[in-house]
């Protein structure tokens, strides 16, 4: 079992075909295939052997694709970065995987290579050509390294929005049932479709639920290098999308845009969101504008990622839906124990797309586990016909005075303000409540909305405990790399 394999048994049956576009540069299968098989023979020939990490510094260009199989077609093991970290980001992933070598994109490369050397690591740099600067002289590698299913596929850093980023050890047996699951039960993925790829690549969503899957069912990845939300409605229409992939963000974004209207999505037949928790009133205004149904999911870094997702003849706006084939989803108190439905608890995980653990941290995995379930840090509950919803992070919930508050619950009342674009909820110190409640917001241009106004808005509409006594305006949020708003920041921000 090698996740390489799926490339290579789609380049076979639908060589011709499209496998990614970007703007109007056209990969076909095919080609995918015999640049991955070169990138391979090129690191092998640097000393790459199998179980290696070799670290990936690449935008969302095809370039990534083929970097990323050939790695595993090695029998090594990828490590994908964010093009956007800076050298000693760079630096402490590559030292802490251990990786042997390090591909870099043209603009990134120059950067981060005194990086790579200081731990030791190869660098090898994309020149203005792509590809083809580097394997010039390789020779191409056409056998694929056996793999068993609990062999390491990918570490996957965390984001790091509750702390210093941890490797999660995904295996070839996580990535490919992860991928099968995305394309048979939550999309019904075929070669006809065209799948948005704006989501970054690096990230396990963007891997699993769009690379991987799009490479398993022979469809076209219209890759967007830098996600704006003009940018990708024009990508939408003139690659005729079928399946549109985004978080939360990217869907108020193209909503947000003046000019939707004037783009042609008729393709479109459903959208799916993950990666932070879709505000209700975003999702109904996507699939007003765009007549397109949109199902929301949940996953994690550390379940390959896709735990849970509506469907088409299954849907509850505002839950996560219901576990995906061959995987099992709770709700626990502190001590395991299963919670009555309706009652909070902690979202817990066991199946097939758990990882293996966290890199060279066996404590950290130690602690993530419950009796074989991944304690996901997700507060949840499940209703009576098997929806499951995300309450909040554990590590978010504000203590005010003895009475616990769900900072989701009164983001989603901000949302409804006409207003509001973006809402982050956080708990403020304060010398007797131990917590007050401070609320953040972006607006809509030229707004004319004040904080105090959305504090009396909110106040009118929860319990008297709950609603933030300030609200404060900003043209921006902090957020991840994959689009999370960073709560954490705005925490500190706000303290300083």
């Amino acid at each position: 079992m090698n996740l390489a394999e799926n490339l290579e048994r789609t380049a076979r049956a639908r060589g011709r075909s499209a496998a990614m576009t970007v703007g109007d540069r056209v990969t076909t299968f095919a080609a995918l295939d015999l640049d991955s098989r070169a990138v391979a023979g090129l690191l092998a020939g640097r000393g790459v052997r199998p179980g290696d990490r070799v670290g990936m510094l690449v935008p969302n260009v095809p370039e990534f694709a083929a970097i990323y199989y050939a790695i595993l077609r090695l029998g090594a093991v990828v490590v994908p970065l964010d093009p956007l970290l800076d050298e000693h980001e760079v630096a402490h992933h590559l030292e802490d995987s251990g990786s042997r070598a390090l591909v870099a994109g043209d603009t990134t490369g120059p950067a981060v290579g005194a990086a790579a050397r200081s731990v030791g690591a190869d660098i090898l740099v994309l020149g203005p050509g792509g590809l083809r600067d580097l394997v010039t002289d390789a020779a191409s590698l056409d056998r694929i390294e056996p793999r068993a299913a609990g062999d390491t596929a990918a570490i996957v850093y965390t984001s790091g929005s509750t702390g210093r980023p941890r490797g999660a050890e995904l295996t070839h047996g996580n990535l490919v049932r992860n991928c099968e699951v995305v394309v048979n039960d939550v999309l019904q993925l075929t070669s006809e479709d065209v799948v948005f790829g704006g989501l970054p690549l690096f990230h396990s969503f963007g891997q699993s639920v769009g690379l991987n899957a799009a490479v398993r069912a022979g469809a076209c990845l219209a890759l967007l290098p830098r996600f704006a939300g003009e940018a990708a409605l024009r990508t939408l229409q003139d690659q005729l999308v079928t399946v549109m992939q985004g978080l939360p963000a990217m869907y108020a974004a193209m909503l947000e845009q003046p000019h939707r209207s004037d783009y042609d999505l008729s393709r479109l037949r459903v959208g799916v969101s993950g990666g932070a928790a879709m505000p209700v009133g975003v999702l109904l205004g996507f699939e007003d504008a765009f007549d397109c149904l949109v199902l929301e999911g949940y996953g994690l870094s550390e379940t390959s990622p896709v735990v849970s997702f509506n469907r088409r003849d299954r849907r509850r706006v505002g839950s996560i839906g219901m576990p995906v084939k061959g995987v099992e989803l709770r709700v626990a108190d502190e001590r395991g124990a299963g919670v009555e439905d309706g009652e909070p608890g902690e979202l817990q995980v066991r199946g097939h797309n758990v990882m293996k653990g966290y890199w060279g941290r066996p404590d950290d995995t130690a602690a993530a586990f419950l009796d074989g379930w991944l304690r996901t840090g997700d507060v949840g509950m499940r209703d009576e016909d098997g929806f499951f919803y995300v309450v909040d992070r554990t590590t978010e919930l504000i203590n005010r005075g003895g009475q616990w508050v769900y900072p989701r619950e009164v983001e989603e009342v901000l949302h409804e303000h006409p207003d509001v674009v973006e809402a982050a909820v956080i708990g403020l110190p304060h010398p007797t409540l131990g917590e007050e409640i401070g609320a953040v917001v972006t607006l809509r241009p030229f707004a004319g909305t004040t904080g105090n106004d959305l504090r009396d808005f909110v106040k009118a509409r929860v319990a008297a405990y709950k609603y933030p006594r300030t609200v404060d305006i900003v043209d921006a949020m902090p957020k991840t790399a994959t689009g999370k708003i960073l709560k954490r920041a705005i925490r500190l921000e706000t303290r300083a």
